[in-house]
């Protein structure tokens, strides 16, 4: 990250882009523009946006998209992600148009081709925080829970309490503590990303496991301790994979970061840009309110 350090009191939202578009896509099933074009993801998109800066109160703010699949998890494990069915072409023809909104509403985006978004967003989380500044990671993938820290916390939107989830909630999640999420994850496996885990260990088990070892160094230093010898076995059967999982599962934190935290600043929007958006995908209120808040704005000048 090209910035110096910040004040404690920055605090920087970066939002999984993907993850978000998806949501709200399914949380709002029929919604439509005045041409007949869907919008259901646009609005959901711009709704949560709102409620995520209720509940976080972020200084600074992002959003990361997928730029691909990692080329490194690819050769690892072929069949990595590979059951997750296509993206809805409804969906994929309103990305454009929430990237549009961002760029009207001057919240900075970003995607770098062949990275996957985690890759990303646990690096721009690292820069942000040797910097001084709070993170706030806002997505239910549970691969984030590694990287919760003193000063990197998640906002969870399966977690309708909106608390932002620091190790008190990972622990309460999977018995672990965050250093130990990757080894936790990478025995029972992770059904979204199609990496199979230890047969016979499920949550509990690893949670168990770890709790008595530490780690999976240490499972695999002493496998004569692990009680189960059907659970052992198993163990002794996959080690291969294990190690491999340890590797598809933990995010990088020193990729690149070439942007400046000062430039992802929170800015009011330019009513010039979102009012022409608005009108074209037919969201009456949104409009009302952003020609409100300007007139208002004027007034006071």
């Amino acid at each position: 990250m090209q910035t110096t350090p910040q004040p404690n009191s920055a605090r920087l939202l970066i939002v999984d882009g993907h993850a978000y578009a998806y949501r709200a896509f399914h949380a709002i099933r029929e919604l439509n523009a005045p041409d007949g074009s869907p919008t259901n993801a646009i609005y959901g998109f711009i709704k949560m946006l709102a409620r995520m800066h209720v509940a976080v109160r972020p200084t600074h703010q992002c959003v990361v998209w997928d730029g691909g699949l990692s080329a490194e998890r690819m050769t690892a494990l072929p069949e990595y992600k590979s059951q997750r069915p296509p993206m809805p072409g409804d969906l994929a023809r309103q990305l454009p148009e929430i990237k549009a909104y961002l760029e009207a509403a001057q919240i900075p985006s970003f995607v770098n081709d062949g990275v996957e978004a985690d890759d990303w967003i646990a690096s721009q989380a690292a820069c942000a925080a040797s910097c001084g500044a709070e993170v706030v990671i806002a997505s239910a993938d549970k691969d984030f829970l590694q990287l919760v820290s003193p000063r990197i916390g998640l906002l969870n939107p399966n977690d309708k309490t909106e608390t932002i989830w620091g190790a008190e909630q990972v622990r309460t999640k999977t018995g672990v503590e965050p250093e130990q999420v990757v080894d936790w994850l990478s025995l029972i496996g992770d059904a979204v990303d199609n990496i199979a885990g230890v047969p016979g260990v499920g949550p509990k088990t690893a949670t168990d496991l770890l709790k008595q070892f530490g780690s999976i160094d240490q499972i695999y230093a002493r496998p004569g301790e692990v009680k189960s010898e059907r659970i052992r076995a198993s163990l002794l059967a996959t080690e291969a994979h294990v190690r491999r999982n340890q590797k598809l599962i933990r995010l990088p934190t020193d990729l690149p970061c070439a942007f400046d935290l000062d430039t992802l600043a929170v800015r009011p929007g330019d009513p010039q840009q979102l009012a022409p958006l608005f009108e074209r995908w037919g969201f009456k209120t949104m409009l009302a309110q952003l020609e409100s808040a300007h007139s208002l704005q004027k007034e006071l000048l």
